[in-house]
C-alpha cells in the first residue's frame, strides 16, 4: 500500500488567520474613522490668509476644526450665522438652511467643510461633531 503524502494544514490555516486579522483591522480603520473621507483630504483654512483677504481664497472648500463661540444670526432663508472659535481667533460662519435640524450649541466642538463664497463669506458644505 502507497503513503499518501500529508498536506501542510497548519501552515493554510495560519496564512488564514492572519490574512483575516490584517482585513479585519483595515475594515476597523476604515470605517472607523470620524471624518468622512471628503473631510480627511481637504486642506485646512488658513485663518491669518483668510483675515487678512478673504478674496484670496473665493471659490475653494477648507476644513474647519473649531468650537462654537456663539449665535449671531438667523434667518430661515439663509441659515444661522455663528461664531468659531479657532486658533485665538473668533471666525464667522453661516451653516447654510440644510444643516437647520442640527442642534448646534454653544462650546460644541465641530468639524466644518466650508466653501468661501464670492463675498468672501464662509458657508457649511457638511458639518460633523467631532
Amino acid at each position: 500500500m502507497a503513503r499518501r503524502r500529508k498536506s501542510p494544514q497548519n501552515v493554510t490555516w495560519l496564512l488564514g488567520v492572519v490574512v483575516l486579522g490584517v482585513l479585519l483591522i483595515a475594515g476597523v480603520y476604515l470605517l472607523g474613522s470620524k471624518e468622512d473621507s471628503a473631510v480627511r483630504t481637504t486642506p485646512s483654512l488658513d485663518i491669518p490668509s483668510y483675515l487678512a483677504n478673504a478674496d484670496s481664497l473665493r471659490g475653494n472648500l477648507y476644513k474647519l476644526e473649531g468650537t462654537v463661540s456663539e449665535s449671531l444670526a438667523w434667518s430661515p432663508d439663509s441659515g444661522r450665522l455663528i461664531a468659531v472659535e479657532v486658533e485665538e481667533s473668533i471666525i464667522p460662519v453661516l451653516v447654510t438652511p440644510e444643516f437647520s435640524s442640527m442642534n448646534i450649541q454653544k462650546e460644541q466642538q465641530l468639524v466644518f467643510l466650508l466653501e468661501v463664497d464670492e463675498n468672501g463669506i464662509l458657508r457649511t458644505r457638511k458639518v460633523n461633531k467631532s
